[in-house]
This record gives structure tokens, C-alpha cells and sequence, in this order.
């Protein structure tokens, strides 16, 4: 399929699901976004585990301020949760798509793919469900080169259909695939009219995790207890408890707690995933901490808690919601097209279920802080941030905040 030559023409009128992903450096020519995906994950190393490290260092970053530009964009001071690792896979396949990828993009995208999104359901570890897909209007031309790309770098469903008549059908099938690929968490991620005549290409992403914590909760401990809003007005919603060790790392204005997942019975040699919670000590202190997050450089890998501590009081909410928002909007002038993203996420004792998919349209350094006290109490009873990230590669699957557990 020859992009080269009408790229501009055929993004602004081509479909998309994937998830967006971001990156903390502008492109210099006319596809921003595809050209940062770029730069985000394809960083040159001298050796392959150094090139994947340091690739996913700026995606972390990268992460964190489109983490940014969504909370001021489309939730500020509520509930949200998306996935830069979805929306990164999309935007590569676009690149590819496109005539803009490289070969190091798509040989490092191999890679996290490997690492990052390795199944480990059947020793034990958390389930992980990545899966591509490609849909191309029949009157357009394939270079079977560009299909064997899609096929065997990105393990991607191609499929040539008939958009100009039957659009709809095609939009009822799509958001089929996305639910299908999502254990149903992520239903109608196309909106009716978002696929029409003009629709030249769709690019589809759907990512499903769902694991168990190394060390599970108590339900005979969960009580429900006071949330606070930040109008100062209390919620009552239940809250996890623990009194085993944790890990924590106190700073100074915020905590940060570590709950590892389950890893199997390989020993999780090939992955590790946590999940991460960053909570600022004053209730109304979010913003700031946010601001800190994405104004320090490699600040996830500098703020990670290494050890596990004694704790006094330990709470954390439980909590499920879905947030779905038009990521173009965010990344306002890297993409043209539209773009649709949609992700929830699930806490109970036993763990953490969460998934995304994403459509898109085209017609620090560490703060020293004094010893901890022998107990730390970690009590998330007002706004968090927080993340499922894989600890090897560092890849961010999601990324969300929580104003209000109970909505």
C-alpha cells in the first residue's frame, strides 16, 4: 500500500483503534505523533536490553505528561484511567502504516511485545491479551510487504473490507473484536457515525491484564471507612487492609507504595508487573504532586520503593470505573485524525483486572528524606495517583487517578 505519496490525504480520512502514546519530544515535520512514537520507543543504545530501557525511560516520561494533558484536558479533579502502552502500539502501526516507522521501531516494538506483553496465565502470572488488527478498505491496493509487516511484527489480524458499503456493519464488527479482546470490559468503543464511506483504514488495539497480588488481602479486614473528597466532603466506601510488611518509600510531601503482582511459577524471570500508588500528604496536595511527576526527568524509575517496611495503619480503596475520552483532543496537533480511547480498571483483595482499547478516525532524580519511622502508615483516604507498570522494561500498561472511589 503506497502512503508515501498521499499520506496527508489518506490519515485525514482513515480510521484507527489503538491506544494513544505519548512522547516528551516535538517532531519536526508534519506527522508529529507518528514521528514521536518514534522517538519514544526506537532510542539508539549500543545494545539491545540498554536501546529498550532507554527507549521506555522517555516513554515513561512521555507517559506521565500525556497523563497531564488528559487530566487538564478531560479530567481534572475527577476519576480517570487510559493506557500510554495501547496508544503506543496503535501509533506504530500507523507509522508502519503510513510509510513513517523504521525498521529499529518495529524491531524494538518486537521487543516490549516479548518482554512487556508476555502471557504468564499459565505458570501462575498475570493474564495479558494483546492483540493488533488491521481492516483496510478492498479498493485500495496491498503491497504484500506492508502485509507481512503487519502479520509478523505487530501479530496483527489484516483483513481487507468493504467500507464504502458497509460501514456500519464494519463498526458493529469492531467494537465486537474490542469487547471480544477485553473480556467484554470495553463495549462501543466506536460511536455510531465514526465509520462512514470515507473510511480508508482502521488500526486496532485492544490490551486486557488482570493478575493477583503476590501477597492478597484479607476480606475479613476490609471495613468501610471515610474517603475525602476534595470539596472536603466525606465518602463511605470500603477499604483493603493490611498489617504485613510493604513496600513503601516515604519522600518529602508524598508516599509511594509498591503492591507486586503475582509472577508464576517461572519465577518471572521473563516479566515483572506491579502495581504503584502515589499519594501526597496533604488531601488537597494532587495537583502538586502531578506537577512534580511530570516535571522531573526519569521520575517513576528514581521514586520506586526498593524495600519493604513495617506498617502502622494501611488503607487502600477499592475501586472499578471506566473513563472513555477523544485522545485527539489531547494530543491536539500531533495526529491527524480522531482518536478514541477507552480503558477501566478493577481493585479488589485479590488483585487487579483492567483494559483499554483505542480508536482513532483520520478523514527525577531522588529527594533525600530523613530515616523512616520503624512504621509507616500508609492511609489512601484522599486523591491518588496510580499505575500498573512492567518493572523490566518499565513499560507503563496504565495510568489513572482516583477523586472519588465510590463513583
Amino acid at each position: 500500500m503506497d502512503r508515501r505519496n498521499k499520506k496527508k490525504q489518506k490519515l485525514s480520512k482513515s480510521q484507527v483503534i489503538a491506544s494513544p502514546s505519548p512522547s516528551e519530544e516535538e517532531s519536526q515535520n508534519d506527522n508529529a505523533a507518528l514521528d514521536l512514537t518514534c522517538e519514544v520507543i526506537a532510542s539508539p543504545s549500543p545494545s539491545k536490553e540498554e536501546e529498550l530501557r532507554e527507549a521506555m525511560k522517555k516513554q515513561n516520561d512521555a507517559a506521565l505528561d500525556l497523563t497531564r494533558k488528559v487530566i487538564a484536558s478531560e479530567a481534572r479533579h475527577s476519576n480517570f484511567v487510559f493506557s500510554p502502552a495501547s496508544i503506543s502500539a496503535a501509533l506504530a502501526m500507523m507509522a508502519a502504516g503510513n510509510g513513517s516507522g523504521s525498521e529499529e521501531l518495529n524491531a524494538v516494538y518486537s521487543e516490549i511485545a516479548t518482554v512487556a506483553f508476555a502471557d504468564g496465565s499459565a505458570s501462575g502470572g498475570p493474564k495479558i491479551s494483546v492483540v493488533n488488527g488491521v481492516w483496510v478498505e478492498q479498493s485500495f491496493p496491498v503491497d504484500q510487504s506492508l502485509k507481512d509487516l503487519f502479520e509478523n511484527v505487530f501479530k496483527a489480524t489484516f483483513a481487507q473490507v468493504d467500507f464504502i458499503y458497509k460501514a456500519e456493519e464494519l463498526r458493529i464488527e469492531l467494537n465486537k473484536w474490542a469487547s471480544d479482546h477485553t473480556n467484554g470490559l470495553i463495549k462501543d468503543i466506536l460511536p455510531p457515525g465514526s465509520v462512514d464511506s470515507q473510511t480508508q483504514q482502521v488500526y486496532g488495539n485492544a490490551l486486557y491484564f488482570k493478575g493477583a497480588w503476590k501477597d492478597q488481602f484479607e476480606k475479613s479486614l476490609t471495613k468501610v471507612d471515610e474517603f475525602h473528597l476534595l470539596n472536603g466532603k466525606p465518602v463511605r466506601v470500603p477499604f483493603m487492609r493490611s498489617y504485613e510488611r510493604q513496600y513503601i518509600e516515604v519522600y518529602d510531601g508524598f508516599k509511594v507504595l509498591a503492591l507486586p503482582y503475582r509472577q508464576g511459577r517461572d519465577g518471572g524471570t521473563n516479566r515483572k508487573f506491579s502495581m504503584y500508588f502515589y499519594l501526597p500528604d496533604k488531601k488537597d496536595g494532587l495537583d502538586n504532586l502531578l506537577e512534580e511527576m511530570t516535571s522531573t526527568p526519569g521520575f517513576l524509575d528514581s521514586h520506586t520503593p526498593k524495600d519493604k517496611v513495617l506498617v502502622g495503619d494501611f488503607r487502600i480503596p477499592k475501586f472499578k470505573f471506566s473513563f472513555k475520552f477523544e485522545a485527539s483532543r489531547v494530543l491536539e496537533g500531533d495526529v491527524l485524525a480522531t482518536m478514541y480511547h477507552q480503558a477501566c480498571v478493577e481493585i479488589d483483595e485479590e488483585g487487579a483486572e483492567a483494559a483499554a482499547v483505542t480508536c482513532v478516525r483520520m478523514a527525577g532524580c531522588r529527594i533525600l528524606k530523613p530515616p523512616p519511622p520503624k512504621k509507616v502508615d500508609f492511609v489512601a483516604d484522599h486523591p491518588f495517583i496510580f499505575l500498573i507498570r512492567e518493572d523490566k522494561t518499565g513499560t507503563v500498561l496504565f495510568s489513572g487517578q482516583i477523586y472519588n472511589p465510590s463513583s
